[in-house]
């Protein structure tokens, strides 16, 4: 079950999403799980990855140079393992444009049994890679911050797979970075009462200094709960077909 998180909209917690999602499958459903970055932000990678410095070499796996296994590693969570980003794709997009519209698919298929999730951080933007995200994944989550614009991008979002890819990939919007004491966050929770919820919360930020995800180092917060319920509902939704 391949699941992407992705947003046009950058800085709605969507690496936090995804890094926190990927070891709820590993840590509390006992998946064999791999979350992919296909970022060249590579925050998930640095979040959860080695102290190794990378060696630019992520694109050479979409060039069909080197094997994703090859630079498949595993991380400090049992089940859980990481596909790092670099710097070197930055230049991704350019690349996917010169392919087959199915080269991540056809690479994920190569790891697909190694695997029961895979879980892909996608960079934010509408291109050539989001477009080959969608094609390859069962669902999308679509992280929301409750503001006008955040909505917006999540339209967006849903405008173009249905126009573009015939609205066959399954989505999940998920309220992120919630705080109930402002009106406008309010308005929108009411809007939208069926949508999870992930509240904003310190502990996520930390995440950055200690290189690990919430429920690793604060499984009671509040935060950690979150993300633990919203995978359980992912889980419900994958047994029940979406």
């Amino acid at each position: 079950m391949v699941i992407g998180v992705y947003s046009i909209k950058g800085g709605v917690g969507k690496t936090t999403l995804a890094v926190n999602l990927a070891w709820c499958a590993a840590a509390l459903s006992s998946r064999r799980t791999l979350l992919w970055d296909i970022d060249p932000q590579s925050a998930a990678s640095f979040l959860i990855g080695s102290d190794t410095p990378p060696k630019s070499e992520a694109e050479a796996v979409y060039r069909e140079r080197i094997r994703p296994r090859k630079l498949i590693q595993q991380t400090a969570t049992d089940r859980l393992a990481l596909l790092r980003a670099d710097s070197s794709l930055r230049g991704l997009d350019q690349r996917f444009r010169l392919s087959s519209k199915k080269r991540l698919t056809r690479l994920i298929r190569e790891v697909s049994e190694d695997y029961d999730r895979i879980i892909l951080d996608c960079p934010p933007g509408l291109h050539e890679t989001s477009d080959q995200m969608i094609r390859a994944a069962d669902l999308i989550i679509v992280p929301v911050i409750p503001s006008p614009l955040s909505q917006r991008a999540f339209d967006e979002v849903v405008a173009h797979i249905e126009q573009e890819h015939k609205g066959r990939t399954a989505i999940l919007p998920v309220h992120t970075m919630v705080d109930r004491r402002r009106t406008l966050h309010l308005a929108a929770l009411d809007a939208h009462r069926k949508w999870p919820i992930i509240p904003y919360a310190s502990v996520a930020e930390q995440m950055a200094k200690r290189r690990e995800p919430v429920g690793a180092f604060a499984p009671r917060s509040p935060a950690a709960q979150a993300f633990a319920r919203l995978w359980r509902g992912i889980e419900r939704r994958i047994a029940k077909g979406f």
